[in-house]
């Protein structure tokens, strides 16, 4: 299978192909191969490549799963597969291997999807980018100087390059979302509970994070969301099930919503002129599509401080936690020498939390959920930028974090990716679309949509519908293994 054929389909469309015996799934997987070789050296999104995993697709036929055949790439970090590696970007976990494949590798497997390797995280997950020195900095393959966003930005910079059109991802913060923005592809981060995290823990940061992907095309997530929605033996609560495929509800007509639309974030800062634009033109493209789009004041529940401090509570609480954990499985101490600087400071703070702290933590989520559920209640879509600023050049992310403490340095992170987050504690599904591009910098501008609690179904409607209407799926960066490998 040539290299261009094989980046000029999408999941769905390879594992047609698939279907139809016009490749083989050996093939796809060998092509896939070859693009990673080809664009890895230069944006560093693939920590391992497994040449050796098995083929899932074998008697999975397309109407038993859409992506049967299709390779997939990890994240080094909460996903497991069984006898491989999982090393959370940090020095601490190096050489952790899995003892068993968590509830989501077994549905990629059902599925069909065969993994062929981990793509790269920062430490522990604690930024929005990624730029660890356990495996260096990943870089935007758009403009290689620059972030391609955290912390599932080795998913995104992979899927932006053309390695595979599907990679898992997590999002406790604006994971998937925040290099959706950066590489221009689509990122979904579905409801909290959607995807189980089970088998070895129900709610991920205190139910903050979850997991799902990054792909390059609306039907590619839709397909993969039905693949894996829905809970495993022994979860906490179950949520409504969508009462049809959300493959369906892309090319259903959203009919006219209600979106609120917000320029700036919370935080009393400004979102930069190219942002500002580029959400304009969202705006403008949805009310020429017949939805009513109108300014917005977003309402927490609490002040973006006691935001802020109750999400470091939860965020730190957790990390210490599992650092302890991975040192014990390890048999390592966590230590400044071990651990980066931003990463023992959070732990540092975590254990300083006490009990009464986490209960006001989980009061201020409690606070926002109702807030953010009373806004669902009046309007259908909240529009906003996903990031407030272009990505940064390489190194300018993490430059202070040698200065901060743990609270400092979380109050960082919420600074650089100030829209993303409240859907994570309300545990809002939301979407982050690669609609604009900015023209002076060649840069993709991502726009995020949040919905109400499980409506991932208008989010899809909505996004099939601004996919047809601006498609971006023949928009490469100059990284594109399509064009730059030889076969």
């Amino acid at each position: 299978m040539k290299i261009s054929d094989y980046t000029g389909q999408d999941a769905v469309g390879l594992a047609q192909l698939i279907c139809n015996g016009d490749v083989s799934a050996a093939e796809v997987r060998d092509a896939a191969l070859t693009a990673i070789s080809t664009v890895n050296p230069a944006v560093n999104a693939v920590v391992e490549v497994w040449r050796d995993e098995p083929l899932t697709a074998s008697g999975i036929s397309s109407a038993q799963g859409a992506l049967a055949g299709v390779p997939i790439l990890l994240k080094d970090l909460a996903i497991t597969a069984k006898g491989r590696r999982n090393e959370l970007g940090s020095r601490l976990a190096s050489g952790m291997v899995a003892t068993d494949d968590t509830n989501l590798m077994r549905r990629f497997r059902t599925a069909g999807l065969t993994p062929i390797g981990r793509t790269s995280t920062p430490e522990m997950a604690i930024s929005t980018t990624t730029e660890p020195i356990a495996t260096g900095p990943t870089r935007n393959p758009w403009d290689l100087n620059r972030s391609a966003g955290g912390s599932s930005g080795g998913a995104g910079a992979a899927v932006s390059s053309g390695c595979v059109p599907i990679a898992h991802a997590t999002d406790g913060g604006g994971s998937i979302r925040v290099p959706a923005s950066c590489v221009g592809v689509f990122g979904l981060k579905p409801t909290r509970g959607r995807v189980s995290n089970g088998p070895g823990v129900d709610e991920v940061w205190s139910g903050l994070a979850v997991q799902f992907a990054l792909s390059r095309s609306v039907r590619d997530s839709a397909a993969l969301l039905d693949a894996v929605q829905g809970g495993g033996i022994g979860e906490p609560y179950v949520i409504q099930p969508p009462e049809r495929p959300y493959a369906d509800e892309i090319s259903k007509d959203p009919g006219a919503l209600r979106i609120g639309l917000l320029r700036h974030p919370l935080n009393g800062h400004k979102s930069t002129p190219a942002v500002v634009d580029a959400v304009n033109g969202v705006a403008d493209l949805c009310a020429r599509l017949g939805h009513h789009v109108e300014d917005v004041r977003l309402d927490l529940g609490v002040s973006w401080e006691g935001f802020v401090h109750g999400n470091a509570q939860l965020w730190a609480a957790n990390t210490t936690a599992w650092i302890d954990a991975v040192a014990e499985i390890m048999g390592r101490r966590p230590t400044p020498d071990i651990l980066e600087p931003a990463t023992w400071a959070v732990a540092e703070y975590g254990r300083r939390a006490t009990a009464q702290d986490l209960l006001g933590a989980l009061d201020m989520r409690n606070s926002v959920t109702r807030h953010m559920g009373s806004f669902f209640s009046h309007w259908d879509l909240l529009l906003c930028p996903t990031l407030a600023e272009l990505p940064l050049p390489i190194g300018d992310y993490n430059q202070p974090q040698a200065d901060l403490d743990g609270f400092g340095w979380i109050a960082h992170v919420f600074d650089r990716s100030p829209f993303t987050a409240p859907a994570n504690v309300a545990g809002l599904p939301a979407m982050s679309m690669p609609l604009s591009m900015d023209a002076a910098s060649g840069l993709p501008v991502g726009s995020q949509f949040v919905a109400g609690f499980g409506r991932e179904d208008v989010l899809f409607r909505l996004a099939g519908q601004l996919e047809r209407a601006a498609p971006w799926i023949q928009r490469w960066p100059p990284v594109w293994a399509g064009s730059l490998a030889r076969l």
